[in-house]
């Protein structure tokens, strides 16, 4: 039986041979990912000739030391792909998301794309989104005031730390991790919390997913819509 690492290696490897040559190509963020972004470097080394945008510092660190040529969206306003990971998959394909921080970055170059891949290992699909809590992008001045009003809506927030510090975004804000127990309508949810002020972005990530590619013991298997 194959471990977390070695089906995470699996999908990472299954997603990056789907890019084709000459493709604006979408890099998300996690341990999944990275080895996306790794076979990816390979096959750049091999005469793949692409461009990609990263969603993360972390992933742009990857993607330098894998040889990934990248650019951003001064000179690119449309993906052919972006593949990304994901905390959580209902049987819907809704997504949450948010877990390594870098959600609004993610949300944003998933809506650039043609086509949204998510790839996961099967621990990742539930029934119902909401056991991993969603973590909310909000501003930092006033936050509080958005946490308070976040509990309004059923949610459970709780200020995120890393290293005994506030955790700070690549985008210079804060992340509440939100318990909502179950969520049952992530389209309505997500609505609800982005028309609160404070609120930056959601992990909720609703109707966006083509294809999620899932690693398990037995071998890679799809989902799509």
């Amino acid at each position: 039986m194959q471990n977390a690492d070695e089906l995470k290696k699996l999908v990472g490897e299954e997603a990056a041979n789907l890019v084709k040559d000459g493709m604006k190509v979408g890099l998300g963020s996690g341990s999944t990912v990275y080895w996306m972004v790794k076979r990816l470097g390979e096959r750049v080394q091999e005469g793949l000739d692409i461009t990609a945008i990263p969603t993360s510092n972390t992933t742009a660190k990857w993607a330098d030391e894998f040889g990934v040529p990248l650019t951003d969206f001064s000179k690119v306003q449309q993906l052919d792909i972006a593949i990304d990971g994901a905390d959580e998959v209902d049987e819907n394909l809704q997504l949450i998301k948010g877990g390594g921080g870098a959600l609004l970055r993610e949300k944003v170059v998933a809506a650039a794309a043609k086509e949204f891949i998510v790839i996961v290992d099967e621990s990742k699909l539930v029934t119902h989104l909401g056991a991993f809590p969603l973590a909310v992008e909000v501003t930092p001045f006033g936050w509080e005031r958005t946490s308070t009003t976040i509990e309004k809506l059923g949610g459970r927030p709780a200020l995120r730390h890393k290293d005994e510090e506030v955790f700070i975004t690549d985008n210079d804000n804060y992340i509440l991790d939100c318990s909502f127990d179950e969520i049952l309508e992530p389209e309505a949810l997500q609505r609800d919390l982005k028309m609160l002020v404070g609120v930056v972005e959601t992990g909720l990530f609703a109707g966006m997913a083509d294809k999620v590619i899932v690693g398990r013991a037995d071998g890679v298997f799809s989902i799509t819509k």
